[in-house]
């Protein structure tokens, strides 16, 4: 019963440092002037109205960590890129990951 309580309030940490230190690929959301305007080192671009159609790009033996500018499209993306097989994480918006990084 205590565990299910804490799943429900109590958030999992994700050391996305680690993840990306193993390879997972960081994957930006945000349009193309959103992305040149600032983005974390050696992430990917693909507008969220692209992903579908740029998926089979993507490494499914690697994790994503999908950011955008507020977190909401990630999330999206998130959705997206699990409906695929792939493991996903959510970074939220890219500045406050690239701090986490």
């Amino acid at each position: 019963m205590i565990d299910f309580i804490k799943k429900l309030f109590v958030k999992n940490k994700v050391d996305y440092k680690a993840l990306v230190e193993n390879g997972a690929q960081i994957i930006d959301v945000r349009t193309p002037a959103e992305y040149s305007s600032g983005s974390i080192r050696n992430s990917k671009n693909i507008p969220l109205q692209q992903l579908v159609s740029e998926v089979e790009k993507l490494d499914l033996k690697k994790p994503i960590i999908t950011c955008c500018a507020s977190g909401m499209r990630s999330a999206s993306a998130k959705a997206i890129l699990k409906q695929n097989g792939f493991e996903v994480y959510n970074g939220g918006g890219w500045n406050a990951l690239q701090k986490k990084l």
